[in-house]
């Protein structure tokens, strides 16, 4: 009897770890990308507040020239590690050029790359030059003094470092690509943001008096399903686990440890 009922119970225990085990595999994958490239953006902005929007998982092209500053913004939710490839087709030049990208997040704060070739010298008969950073995680929230990376909007910069004046101006093709792993509950924290770090232009609504203060309207730019989509994660399903295999175990201990019953007289 006692070893039927520990049977089962490893029987029940295995079951539960195997369900827990796929939502923790769809958290390590990478983000879903889109299929079709027809709406993404065939230019750049030049600041800040001109950034082309571009969703994760599509390739932005643009053409630029050496010297310019190209900017482009996407939507990164709560448990993204998000990674910015660039490519840049160069063309002739006499001397070899040095090729950056940098990432801002919603409040324009630069963002350090975990890992990645952030900054690369492409030699002058190169015909192109790739770049890519990886993020820290995003969390869902974080010290008012700290510097991680919040849900919102972020920024990328491509642009050239330490040009000769005679390469200015010169013809390039530049492709952005942004991608995202999903870490799941290893990055999830106790708290939120109000808000996402989304960037808004103050204007007055519709059928409003002059002096009534102006509505936020927001950028359209933002992850497929939604803000703080990453609310569920799989630390979610090994909690509940651990609380059924502890009840399991007192179960399995109980009949270990109960007696035979009261002895017959």
């Amino acid at each position: 009897m006692r070893t039927k009922l520990l049977l089962r119970a490893a029987s029940a225990a295995l079951l539960l770890l195997g369900v827990a085990a796929v939502p923790a595999v769809a958290d390590s994958s990478p983000s879903a990308s889109p299929s079709d490239d027809s709406d993404a953006p065939t230019s750049a902005g030049t600041s800040f507040r001109t950034a082309a929007e571009v969703d994760q998982g599509q390739r932005a092209t643009a053409g630029a020239s050496t010297g310019d500053y190209l900017y482009w913004s996407f939507p990164a939710d709560a448990g993204q590690r998000p990674t910015v490839r660039a490519k840049v087709k160069l063309p002739d030049a006499e001397a070899s050029t040095t090729w950056q990208i940098d990432v801002y997040d919603g409040l324009r704060r630069r963002q350090a790359c975990q890992y990645g070739a952030q900054t690369r010298t492409a030699a002058p008969d190169a015909g192109s030059v790739e770049l890519s950073c990886t993020l820290r995680t995003v969390r869902a929230w974080s010290e008012p003094w700290a510097d991680d990376p919040l849900p919102g909007t972020y920024y990328i910069r491509l642009t050239t470092v330490g040009l000769t004046a005679a390469d200015l101006g010169l013809p390039v093709t530049t492709e952005v690509r942004v991608d995202s792993k999903e870490i799941g509950g290893a990055a999830a924290v106790d708290g939120s943001l109000s808000e996402p770090l989304v960037p808004g232009v103050a204007v007055t609504a519709a059928g409003a008096e002059e002096s009534d203060s102006p509505a936020a309207v927001l950028s359209s730019i933002e992850p497929d399903d939604g803000w703080a989509s990453g609310w569920w994660s799989d630390r979610w399903v090994w909690t509940g686990v651990g609380g059924v295999l502890a009840a399991l175990a007192g179960v399995g201990g109980y009949a270990l440890t109960r007696g035979a019953g009261r002895p017959r007289p």
